[in-house]
C-alpha cells in the first residue's frame, strides 16, 4: 500500500500535545496506523513534547498530595478496556467505535446511494463512516472548518487528485468539491469535521438538518 496523501504538521502536533477534538483524534490515529512515514513524525513531536516536560520548570506539590495519591493507590482498579484489534478493513484505532467489522455498521441513506454512520465521539468535532458506490459522487459542497477525510476501502477523487485506502484529505473553508467514488470496490471513508457542510444544492441543503451533515 501507498499512500501519497499525509497528516500535516500542525495535526500531527497536536495530537501529539492531546489538542485535538475526539474525532480529529480518531482520524488521525487510525492513519497513523497505516502509515510509517507519519507515524515516525508523529512519534518525534511526542518524543519532542517529553523533553520540554523534563527541561521545564519542578511545581511545588500541596501538602496533602501525597496523602491523596497514597488513598487512590488503595481503591478499586479502574476497569480495562479490551485490546483494540483491527476488524476487516477497519484499523484497530476505529474497530472499537464500529464495534466490529463491516457488517456491523448500521447505515443511514442519505441519498444518490451514499450512505453513513455517525460515530461516538466527544464535542468539538463529529466523525462518520461515509460509504459511496463505485461510480457515485458526494453531492457538490464546501465546507466550514476543518474536514478529514481517510479512505478505508476503494478510492475517490476530486479536483484535488486521487485518494486511495490510508490518504487522507485536509478540506478547510477554500475547498469546494465533488468527491466521486472510482470503479472497482465501493468507497468506504473515515471522516471528522468541526461544522456542517455547504452544499450548493437545493435538496442537500434541505436534508442536511435531519442527516446531521
Amino acid at each position: 500500500m501507498t499512500i501519497r496523501h499525509h497528516l500535516s504538521e500542525p495535526l500531527l502536533m497536536a495530537y501529539a500535545a492531546g489538542h485535538l477534538p475526539e474525532a480529529f483524534s480518531l482520524v488521525v490515529a487510525t492513519h497513523l496506523s497505516l502509515c510509517d512515514d507519519c507515524r515516525a513524525r508523529a512519534g518525534a513531536f511526542e518524543a519532542v513534547g517529553g523533553a520540554l516536560l523534563d527541561a521545564g520548570n519542578e511545581t511545588a506539590m500541596g501538602d496533602q498530595a501525597l496523602d491523596r495519591a497514597l488513598a487512590r493507590l488503595d481503591g478499586p482498579l479502574p476497569p480495562q478496556r479490551p485490546e483494540a484489534r483491527a476488524a476487516g478493513i477497519f484499523p484497530a484505532p476505529l474497530a472499537g467505535y464500529v464495534g466490529g467489522d463491516l457488517a456491523t455498521v448500521r447505515w443511514q441513506r442519505v441519498g444518490g446511494g451514499v450512505r453513513q454512520a455517525i460515530l461516538p465521539t466527544g464535542k468539538g468535532a463529529m466523525a462518520r463512516l461515509v460509504y459511496i458506490p463505485a461510480g457515485k459522487a458526494v453531492p457538490d459542497h464546501g465546507h466550514q472548518g476543518i474536514e478529514l477525510t481517510l479512505v478505508l476501502q476503494g478510492a475517490f477523487a476530486d479536483a484535488a487528485g486521487r485518494y486511495d485506502r490510508g490518504d487522507v484529505e485536509i478540506s478547510d473553508d477554500a475547498v469546494v468539491h465533488t468527491p466521486t467514488a472510482l470503479a472497482g470496490l465501493d468507497c468506504i471513508c473515515l471522516t471528522a469535521a468541526e461544522a456542517p457542510l455547504r452544499f450548493r444544492g437545493l435538496i442537500p441543503r434541505v436534508a442536511q438538518r435531519w442527516l446531521r451533515i
